[in-house]
């Protein structure tokens, strides 16, 4: 079976596992799901949801920026909560990371372990005309 055509998006740093940080088909940006690590140090920004949520938007928008996408191409994102009590703080971060009038569509489960010990991972698709 032949494979859609694609381009990997290479951040700065090195993925934690062996994955492309994004991958463009077409108009479509995908970016595979980010935990809230420092890219500088590969330590988790903080214990807590906010500072967690926080670095992983930030990431996410690294490599939005690296494709030559901004957080208004996102359409759609997934976000894994390692438990689902921190949802409204987590709300409070991801809330001020897009426009209110463009938020993107989203998925939030709960799951039972992530990486690197994180408790929240954020998967998006972007789309640029």
């Amino acid at each position: 079976m032949a494979r859609a055509s694609t381009t990997s998006v290479i951040q700065e740093g090195t993925p934690i596992g062996p994955y492309s940080p994004a991958v463009r088909v077409g108009s479509f940006l995908f970016v595979s799901g980010q935990i809230g690590l420092n890219p500088d140090t590969q330590t988790l920004a903080g214990r807590d949801i906010r500072s967690q949520t926080d670095q992983a938007l930030r990431n996410l928008n690294a490599i939005l920026q690296k494709a030559g996408y901004d957080s208004s191409h996102v359409i759609q994102c997934t976000i894994y909560l390692k438990d689902m009590n921190d949802f409204q703080d987590m709300n409070l971060t991801y809330g001020g990371y897009f426009s209110e009038s463009a938020y993107p569509a989203r998925t939030t489960v709960e799951v039972s372990n992530l990486p690197r010990g994180a408790i929240i991972e954020i998967a998006a698709i972007a789309f640029k005309p």
